[in-house]
């Protein structure tokens, strides 16, 4: 929804391009909505606008965001994982699910930067995501801007608590997981953010399936040092919207 309702963290990713020293040569997008057994990446003729969900206002399945594909960065990182022992498959027809272009629509409405997706592998959990995000630490040389695209918090089992409502009050075991992860990304507790299933509070609740808080383990991978803190917002009372920038001092 927030390609088309107001929120803080929808004007955030308005102005994420601000952020960013230079404009990237390309993108790659980890998203939570693509899940393969082996990484793999996309590289169609055309990037598809995915609508991969239901029930929605007919506003957003008219949304459509044609960034161009680029097969050579697919292979590059196809190359990369391979090289570190992590096989990778290429998908040449999938395009861009809405967790990649949701966000890259509002942060480069022009859709003139190359987009390429790479899967998620939920069963495999945080070390397995870090570690790929590690092998891809050479794309930032080379002009690749990694984004890690998932929610900070994701139990929509209790979405009924928020009663629809966008600004409805933070839950109290939404902002204790939150805050928790957000102090170990900034102090570069890499061992505590590997282990947080068992560390950090409310870990299960926030997760009940890990996929939408893997894309933070490939950025934090692809970075170094700790994760300064771009934005902070909760939508719903229990989706918190956090955004960090990882490597920006490597």
């Amino acid at each position: 929804m927030l390609a088309i309702e107001d929120a803080a963290a929808r004007r955030f990713l308005q102005g994420m391009a601000t952020h960013m020293p230079e404009r990237p040569r390309a993108i790659l997008m980890v998203s939570a909505h693509w899940e393969r057994l082996r990484p793999t990446v996309n590289a169609p003729e055309a990037n598809e606008t995915i609508h991969d969900f239901g029930g929605f206002p007919q506003e957003l399945y008219r949304l459509s965001y044609p960034a161009p594909p680029s097969a050579d960065l697919a292979k590059r990182v196809a190359d990369l994982l391979g090289e570190g022992g992590l096989p990778a498959d290429i998908d040449t027809r999938r395009g861009l699910d809405h967790g990649a272009w949701v966000p890259l629509m509002l942060a480069w409405p022009d859709a003139d930067i190359p987009v390429v997706q790479l899967s998620v592998q939920t069963r495999l959990g945080p070390e397995h995501h870090y570690r790929l995000g590690q092998l891809l630490a050479p794309l930032r040389s080379e002009g690749v801007l990694i984004v890690g695209s998932g929610s900070f918090t994701h139990d929509l089992s209790s979405f009924r608590a928020s009663g629809g409502r966008i600004d409805a009050p933070e839950l109290d075991w939404v902002n204790a997981f939150a805050e928790w992860m957000s102090a170990a990304l900034q102090e570069d507790r890499i061992d505590d953010l590997l282990h947080y299933r068992s560390r950090a509070p409310h870990a299960a609740r926030n997760h009940p399936t890990e996929e939408h808080l893997l894309p933070l383990y490939v950025a934090l991978g692809a970075g170094a040092g700790p994760a300064p803190q771009l934005h902070s917002s909760t939508t719903y009372g229990i989706l918190r919207m956090d955004a960090f920038a990882f490597g920006a001092s490597g």
